[in-house]
């Protein structure tokens, strides 16, 4: 019997695995913006508290992910090893359980923005499958129970059994396959992104707009120091998306509606035809913890939201844009930071290429001097004009800050923790930014002693961060060194020890070390 609840048990794994791979091969297909499990993932976290986020940035950072549909992945196993067993005890119970789940399945598919019609196909695919290969599975265990018992050998019974659980184990393995090359190479957006021609930046000549191209003196040249510009396949991602949503930039526009005198709206072609504009912006994500690494600068290519408000006609008294993701994720920016000097951008392009799909192709927005989660929408589909009064943001229906500002601070990248460095003069080096403000100096001290100041790399801009060294003499033992950046209002990093909620963390970088 124990044998039979094996087999009843892997009977419930093989037919839900298949139902949701075929699902997922539908909805690879057919939506790829939405399938049944990051459909019923997005609506778990949107559910969450707060603090869950938070704690999975901290221990995975970018691979949160990941991590997190693994942990799906476990938990969906465990119900279908639940389902075969209930199905052996009962007809029909586990096969109950599972359009149970089909029903969630189609439910969480009808709670996500980009989902159509066509999208319910995978979720319901998904079911009937699990259904039928649960009911056949079963039927036949209980063939090889009933031969066993009458005596009259279970040999061709068992035999049938196993054909019919490796028949669903291959039949499995090759959807999965095959749903894994086609969401995997993202065929259709990835050919539309190799076709767009980004425009040269409409700015030429000299001197050079600032923030347009890096300075002589910018690198600093020491090793292991952060590079000034981050490469896209590094550059951290943090949002809401399970599955990065393809986006067709031909079917792409964005609209601003709100307090505006006139709505407006504008296609892909219609903004690659614009005046565009190309600057080194530093973006940093609210998550990010002392001393961490979702910080990144990129060279973005676009167009200045001041100009498409502008083309709007903003009403007083509005003093928030609502920007909104084609997956429904929304970010409350406020008026100012999208209507002033500073160059926030409908960004089409990073570090010279169309943007990467995770990083919000066909259109995204960069906002410097602000977290992303009140700015950085990736996949915009739609700005309000409204008033933080009126609207509120997803992150800030979480407890989050409403309005984000970037706080100056600075990162020590060399020595690394725990690295072995030889007596003498010890370099110590890092990055610091102080966004929209500027960085004027940053400070180094070594075992809590006295501030000393470091050489500071010449700024790209005020909307980057910058470089620094400082060389010290150093004798052998164990040592710890701290930084802290001073911005150019004269404001000095804190040194306070804050959590990055609500809005963003605090405190002194420190790196131990030890000299030899």
């Amino acid at each position: 019997m124990i044998r039979r609840r094996t087999w009843a048990a892997l009977s419930g794994a093989l037919a839900v695995g298949l139902g949701v791979i075929g699902g997922e091969l539908a909805a690879a297909a057919l939506s790829p913006s939405v399938t049944p499990v990051s459909a019923v993932g997005s609506a778990v976290i949107d559910i969450l508290p707060p603090g869950v986020k938070d704690w999975a940035i901290a221990w995975f950072g970018t691979a949160d992910k990941t991590v997190f549909l693994a942990a799906v992945a476990v938990l969906i196993t465990v119900l279908a090893l639940a389902a075969g067993i209930l199905e052996y005890r009962r007809t029909f119970a586990g096969r109950a359980v599972v359009a149970g789940f089909g029903v969630i399945g189609a439910l969480a598919v009808a709670s996500r923005p980009q989902s159509s019609l066509v999208s319910f196909v995978a979720p319901v695919l998904a079911a009937l499958v699990a259904i039928l290969v649960l009911g056949a599975l079963v039927r036949s265990l209980r063939a090889w129970d009933r031969a066993s018992e009458d005596g009259a050998g279970g040999l061709p019974a068992r035999r049938r059994f196993l054909q019919g659980a490796s028949g669903a184990a291959v039949v499995a393995v090759a959807t999965g396959a095959a749903a894994t090359g086609v969401r995997s190479t993202q065929s259709a957006v990835a050919g539309q992104r190799a076709a767009v021609r980004l425009p040269a930046p409409t700015e030429t000549g000299p001197p050079p707009p600032v923030g347009s191209v890096i300075p002589a003196g910018a690198d600093l040249g020491v090793e292991g120091l952060t590079s000034l510009v981050t490469p896209s396949d590094d550059f951290y991602r943090i949002d809401t998306a399970l599955v990065v949503p393809v986006v067709d930039p031909a079917q792409w526009s964005l609209k601003v509606t709100g307090r505006v005198d006139r709505e407006v709206e504008i296609t892909f072609d219609d903004l690659l035809a614009l005046p565009l504009i190309e600057r080194h912006i530093t973006l940093a994500c609210v998550s990010n913890t002392v001393g961490g690494d979702l910080t990144g600068t990129a060279r973005w290519l676009g167009w200045p939201v001041r100009e498409l408000l502008a083309r709007a006609g903003v009403q007083p008294g509005a003093d928030m844009v609502l920007s909104r993701s084609v997956d429904g994720f929304t970010a409350g920016t406020p008026l100012e930071a999208l209507t002033d000097s500073r160059d926030s951008l409908l960004a089409v392009g990073m570090n010279g290429e169309p943007l990467p799909v995770e990083h919000g192709f066909p259109v995204r927005l960069v906002v410097p001097g602000l977290y992303g989660f009140v700015s950085a929408t990736k996949w915009v589909s739609e700005l309000t004009v409204t008033r933080f009064a009126d609207d509120r943001a997803y992150w800030s229906t979480r407890g989050w800050s409403e309005r984000g500002p970037v706080k100056t601070s600075s990162r020590v990248d060399v020595p690394r923790p725990s690295a072995r460095v030889a007596a003498g003069d010890v370099v110590v080096a890092g990055v610091a930014w102080a966004q929209h403000t500027g960085v004027e100096a940053v400070e180094v001290r070594v075992d809590g002693g006295p501030w000393q100041r470091a050489t500071l790399g010449t700024p790209i801009s005020a909307d980057t961060w910058c470089q620094y060294r400082a060389t010290i003499p150093l004798e052998a033992g164990t040592h710890t060194v701290q930084s802290r950046a001073v911005d150019r209002a004269g404001g000095v990093q804190s040194e306070a020890s804050v959590a990055p909620a609500p809005d963003g963390a605090e405190g002194l970088h420190t790196v131990t070390f030890t000299v030899t």
